[in-house]
């Protein structure tokens, strides 16, 4: 198997041309995303409350669960912290300071949108610049360690533990 090195994947072709999803989205995390970044870094200070910032992100209509379990009573859920530039809290010029498995399952999940009942077909209209491949590489390849069964993997677990969200509030 040929191991490609971090400068050729395709995130890092992605950062060279500007703002990525790193840069451009508002993360929100499970509890449970926030106990093992906390495990991980030792650290409580990197998420925080508020409200989408594009308010179509609240408008969950195929996807009630997200709608009842994720937003609080105002209207606010929890997020990554973002740095003053807008980069996400733990955006390094080298990429994400979290391993895989520590991320947020969101961002493992992402460039797939998805809703309770699973993965679309197409990947989100912001997604990955898959015009960035070259001829001999696929997506999957490129993006390391991830692949559709890997993000339904982690879909089922997003859920799973979105449904905590009322069992703990």
């Amino acid at each position: 198997m040929n191991t490609i090195k971090p400068t050729e994947l395709l995130c890092n072709r992605c950062a060279q041309l500007g703002k990525t999803c790193c840069q451009t989205s508002e993360v929100y995390i499970t509890l449970e995303d926030a106990k093992r970044i906390e495990s991980l870094t030792g650290s409580k200070d990197f998420f925080e409350y508020s409200a989408p910032i594009n308010p179509l992100y609240a408008m969950n209509d195929d996807d009630p669960i997200w709608e009842n379990y994720v937003f609080k009573p105002d209207g606010t859920r929890r997020v990554i912290k973002r740095n003053a530039n807008g980069d996400c809290f733990f955006l390094s010029n080298t990429g994400c300071k979290l391993a895989i498995d520590v991320r947020p399952l969101v961002c493992r999940i992402y460039p797939y949108e998805y809703n309770a009942g699973g993965l679309y077909q197409e990947f989100s209209h912001n997604a990955c610049p898959i015009h960035l491949l070259k001829s001999n590489e696929t997506f999957e390849q490129m993006l390391q360690c991830f692949t559709k069964s890997k993000a339904l993997e982690w879909h089922n677990l997003l859920y799973d533990e979105i449904l905590l969200e009322k069992t703990i509030s």
